[in-house]
């Protein structure tokens, strides 16, 4: 039987079927693909491509089970925040929403099976159980908690700094002793004809013996303590100088693992296949992407065989080319530009690149890891 054409009414109306939500029992979620009836979903599993993907998820399949459950609960929350807010509504309401898009992860590729599971876990986990509290309720949580921890902080300042103050005060007592009170009495004359006389003898001859029995000792004490001073302010300004280029190289290590990310895969970039769980056909085998998937997933193409495998990103290695072959720097603080490598140093695992696009054009890079950039397609 031949197949309808175009805009026969049996093509349109299989083209509105296929735009449109299909049975869930017959949905693939390890390859993301809708069948349309059983004897479609049974030829699916015994393709190879499905069989593939069956043994990556063979290797941990508790990872793929908390991926897609981590990926169910942020959107389905994100939802209810954006679309409902604080208002009181049913969870199969925003259920049903959540599901008219095509592309949504179903639940039967989660840890929950039912709907009631997932609100009942997320009441265990902190959140409200009714769901219309959902996507509020933990911010406000988050602002109240934020304000009474500043104002328990700043509460512990101020007693801690009148802690301080009294503790100086309590010092500065213990150290002196205690002094007679000068009593004041009236001035009067007994005689009015007797002088007012003021003996200074004592306080004039008072410094000039000091000076002259402390004098020599004194000049040479001063002399060592000036000495001492000017060694420990060299010392000082030594210590200075060395903290300082220290502080800035811990600035620039701290810069470069700032600016590195634990994804690198790129699209149009030659790969290299590490894992042998896919047999001898495919191990150490090149490959390009063509497409990424999330953070850490990638659709290849076999440059040999031309077959498409979806793998993740610790299956695969980057490919480094001969000198004068054009790379692209996927992590590192070049990350996303192109560049050209110069050379190898093999001894370092680092190359020599020199930049090909963005703002610092022809600027050549040394010290760049193997793993930091790979062949263009």
């Amino acid at each position: 039987m031949g197949k309808a054409d175009f805009l026969s009414p049996k093509a349109i109306g299989n083209r509105i079927k296929a735009k449109g939500l299909q049975k869930l029992r017959w949905y693939c979620q390890m390859c993301q693909k809708q069948c349309r009836d059983e004897n479609g979903f049974k030829c699916h599993c015994m393709s190879e491509s499905h069989q593939r993907q069956l043994l990556l998820a063979s290797e941990n399949p508790y990872q793929f089970l908390n991926y897609f459950s981590e990926e169910f609960k942020s959107d389905f929350l994100e939802l209810l925040r954006r679309r409902f807010g604080t208002k009181r509504v049913h969870n199969n309401i925003v259920y049903n929403e959540y599901i008219s898009h095509r592309e949504h992860v179903h639940m039967n590729s989660t840890q929950w099976e039912t709907l009631t599971d997932f609100t009942k876990w997320l009441g265990r986990e902190g959140n409200s159980i009714f769901i219309f509290f959902l996507g509020f309720s933990n911010t406000k949580i988050n602002v109240q908690e934020e304000l009474e921890r500043k104002k328990k902080q700043d509460m512990d300042d101020e007693e801690r700094s009148a802690k301080f103050i009294e503790e100086q005060v309590r010092r500065g007592r213990e150290g002196k002793e205690p002094e007679e009170e000068p009593v004041f009495t009236e001035l009067k004359r007994m005689n009015e004809e007797e002088k007012v006389a003021f003996n200074l003898d004592i306080a004039l001859a008072g410094p000039s013996k000091t000076s002259t029995t402390l004098g020599p000792s004194a000049l040479k004490a001063a002399a060592s303590a000036k000495r001492k001073e000017s060694s420990h302010s060299g010392d000082s300004k030594d210590k200075k100088k060395k903290s300082a280029l220290d502080e800035i190289i811990e600035m620039e290590e701290q810069k470069k693992k700032s600016v590195r990310s634990d994804n690198w895969i790129q699209a149009n970039i030659v790969v290299k296949v590490i894992t042998k769980k896919l047999g001898e056909k495919y191990y150490k085998k090149k490959a390009v992407i063509r497409e990424v998937q999330g953070k850490y997933t990638a659709v290849v193409k076999m440059i040999d065989s031309g077959d498409k495998l979806k793998l993740d990103q610790s299956h695969l290695e980057t490919v480094i080319p001969a000198p004068g072959k054009r790379v692209l720097i996927v992590n590192g603080q070049y990350k996303d530009t192109e560049a050209i490598l110069e050379g190898i140093n093999e001894h370092k695992f680092s190359a020599t690149l020199t930049l090909d696009s963005g703002r610092m054009k022809g600027k050549t890079v040394e010290g760049i890891a193997y793993e930091d950039f790979s062949k263009l397609a």
